[in-house]
């Protein structure tokens, strides 16, 4: 790419924003008010050059926390407040949101020597608390209690893992929401941290050797200036022994070539090999390489045997018997199956089919015992079956798991001397179970089951599918009260993702019961970008065809009104990180189609995403404007490049916390400031564009329990003024 910085009069900055983008007339206008006052965004002259191609960027300021950045923050949300603090009946939606939040609730225990290890919230803790126990007949103890560790609540569990023996847990922190992670060890006897503390960890699990004298880890090195913005390159593998300062670690992996390679370790259940997961930010695929432990004289030689190299697919290692590694690849396979690969003759053609491809897509799989637990989807539905793999009967089916109906099924963790594992179900309308399940019975009992303040029953959840604009056929969950009559009178929340090889699959939320119980209709739509159909849908909505997601979507909304569900002035569009990319796509290219769009932490700046952080962790899904077959595409969508003069947009709630460094915060300023600039050109357009920005919050992960019931209050409540519901 060629950049320059060029001087254009400011008339100009306007039009090269909007580049291509033909005038348009305004579209509607809704809530009977005054126009908002937004605060003063001046601009300044930067154009850039892609590929010939002259782009403004009048906001680029923003990118920086500068006094005129920080004012500009510090005015937005006092119009935020001021404009959400005054809206009729959001005392009553805060009391909603209290009560359906306050209810038990527990994850499944990971089984470590005899000791478990679960998490439990007494309902509206800032953060649940991780206990132990040696009798899952018996409550646990406290091991950690994040909510000890900061006045309001915004320090983190963010990953433990025990040893075999369940002797010593590693864990890590994360504050105020941002993805930098402290770990330390703490003594599971004597409840009391060692004095061991590692710094500057991103995306790294805890990974202990056999003997628990220590593990292995992922960092990156200290950032220069900005921690939260700072472009975070060369990730390196480290070997952490118990009793020692972090400074005393040894190299165990590392890369100078390689600037931009995640690198994510696992030791094996047998303790002999380390397998070393290797992502790259130009592609979906990863490679896989691995070392043999029990050559003690290699161990810190920076060696790996590269047993996957070439980016060529998905590579996932489930366990081993000795020299056989099983893995679960979508290599010429794209619903995935699972091998048995001879690390001694890795070729493909030695490859031994244990599980085939089946017609659903294998989203997960797990070894506990001899038994292969596979988590499939159908339809974005979970269905687990199990097959064994012990010798004389490798790859036969054993059982499937009884499950409660439309629901996502998560867990089936363990170790191969493990009897027993546990897991989770939920739905819409059900909060999560967890269960027990005996490997030599197929036995299932509910280990524990909260008890929550809504009826499900009176709610039930469908599955439909709206056809795409290229006649790809797109399913989606409606969630509804029963007896609902479809007159299209009913506020609807449409909710998506579509990226990155994640699937929207069903699950609780008391921000979705009290949407429910708010009136409201919840739809969850399954885009292409995901994982619901496997390797294939996620192609199908990523980089030169990521429109497809938007198109998705949008037909998910025309189906919507369509059959009655709802009505353009009732129907809000909802999405996060990706997803906020999905909505301020959608909102911009369809604009008459919405009664109101929440884009949250979004990627709304698609030419600059991957300067900041690790955005350029995502150019393998998005691709680069560096790249001018790419640049073209990004420019086509890119939600900050695309708003047009002279629309009336739909009341749109821009969110963001100025700790995210995930997505940088500047991609929701920029956007907000241009979207509002816009709107305030448009004469009787009296649609509010706010930008709510939290403060001491990051991407969402571990965010308190308090700022959520802070944030769904501000965004129902909007909700409910936006659509007309309740006056």
């Amino acid at each position: 790419m060629n950049l320059r910085t060029l001087v254009v009069a400011p008339a100009a900055l306007a039009s090269l924003l909007a580049a291509g983008c033909a005038q348009q007339s305004t579209v509607r206008t809704s809530a009977p008010d005054v126009p908002l006052n937004y605060p003063p965004a001046h601009t300044v002259e930067v154009v850039d050059d892609y590929h010939g191609t002259q782009v403004a960027d009048p906001y680029r300021w923003m990118e920086e926390y500068t006094p005129d950045t920080n004012a500009w923050i510090d005015a937005q949300e006092a119009l935020a407040r001021a404009y959400l603090d005054a809206i009729p009946g959001r005392d009553e939606i805060r009391s909603t949101l209290t009560k359906l939040w306050n209810f038990e609730r527990f994850t499944a225990p990971t089984v470590a020597g005899k000791n478990f290890f679960y998490g439990r919230n007494d309902g509206l803790q800032n953060q649940s608390v991780l206990y132990v126990t040696s009798s899952l007949r018996e409550n646990g103890r406290v091991l950690l209690d994040p909510n000890t560790m900061s006045k309001d609540g915004t320090v983190a569990l963010a990953g433990t893992s025990p040893n075999d023996e369940g002797t010593l847990l590693g864990y890590a922190t994360a504050e105020a929401g941002s993805d930098w992670n402290v770990i330390r060890v703490r003594d599971v006897a004597t409840g009391k941290d060692l004095a061991d503390e590692l710094r500057w960890v991103k995306f790294s699990p805890i990974s202990w050797t056999k003997d628990g004298k220590g593990f292995f880890y992922a960092r990156f090195d200290a950032p220069e200036g900005d921690k939260l913005k700072a472009v975070n390159e060369f990730q390196k593998i480290y070997f952490h022994a118990i009793g020692t300062s972090q400074s005393d670690d040894r190299l165990v992996f590392e890369r100078k070539d390689q600037p931009r390679w995640y690198v994510s370790p696992v030791v094996s259940d047998d303790g002999r090999y380390l397998v070393v997961y290797v992502e790259r930010g130009d592609s979906s695929n990863n490679a896989l390489f691995y070392k043999d432990l029990s050559q003690a004289e290699k161990i810190f030689d920076n060696t790996f045997v590269e047993l996957f190299n070439a980016f060529d697919a998905r590579y996932t290692y489930l366990g081993n018997d000795g020299t056989t590694f099983f893995i679960q690849s979508n290599r010429e396979h794209p619903r995935s199956a699972i091998w048995a690969v001879d690390i001694a003759k890795p070729e493909f053609a030695n490859w031994k089919l244990v599980v085939p491809e089946t017609a659903d897509a294998l989203e997960s799989a797990s070894i506990v015992g001899d038994r292969l637990f596979c988590n499939y989807l159908r339809d974005a539905r979970s269905v687990v079956h199990v097959y064994s793999i012990a010798k004389g009967s490798l790859g036969k089916r054993l059982a499937d798991v009884p499950l409660p109906g439309i629901c996502t099924a998560a867990g089936f963790g363990g170790r191969r001397s493990d009897t027993q594992t546990f897991f989770s179900t939920s739905s819409f309308t059900l909060p999560p179970t967890i269960w027990r399940y005996d490997l030599a019975s197929g036995a299932t009992e509910i280990w524990r089951a909260p008890k929550v303040p809504f009826d499900g029953s009176k709610y039930e959840t469908t599955q439909s599918f709206a056809t795409s604009k290229d006649g790809t056929k797109v399913p989606m969950f409606i969630t509804k009260r029963k007896g609902l009559t479809l007159d299209g009178s009913h506020p609807t929340l449409l909710y998506g993702y579509g990226g990155f090889n994640v699937a929207l699959t069903p699950d609780y939320s008391p921000v979705q019961a009290a949407w429910l119980e708010m009136g409201g209709v919840y739809v969850e739509a399954n885009l292409r970008g995901g994982s619901e159909y496997g390797e294939d849908w996620h192609k199908g909505g990523m980089r030169l065809t990521k429109q497809n997601t938007f198109d998705d979507f949008i037909a998910c909304g025309e189906w919507l009104i369509a059959n009655k569900y709802t009505s353009t002035p009732k129907l809000a569009i909802q999405g996060g990180s990706n997803g906020g990319l999905l909505v301020g796509a959608a909102l911009i290219q369809r604009p008459d189609l919405w009664g109101a769009c929440l884009p949250a932490v979004g990627v709304l700046d698609m030419l600059r995403f991957h300067k900041f952080t690790v955005g350029w962790g995502w150019i393998g899904d998005y691709g680069s404007s560096e790249i001018a077959e790419d640049f073209k595409v990004l420019y086509s969508y890119s939600p900050y490049h695309n708003i047009k003069q002279g629309v009336c947009y739909p009341p749109t709630l821009i969110t963001t916390g100025d700790h995210d460094d995930r997505v940088h915060p500047a991609h929701s300023f920029k956007f907000g400031a241009a979207l509002q600039a816009a709107q305030a050109q448009v004469p009787g357009c009296t649609n509010p564009i706010l930008v709510r920005i939290d403060k001491r919050a990051g991407h969402g992960a571990g965010k308190p329990t308090s700022k959520r019931i802070d944030e769904a209050t501000d965004v129902f409540a909007f909700l409910r003024k936006s659509l007309g519901m309740g006056n």
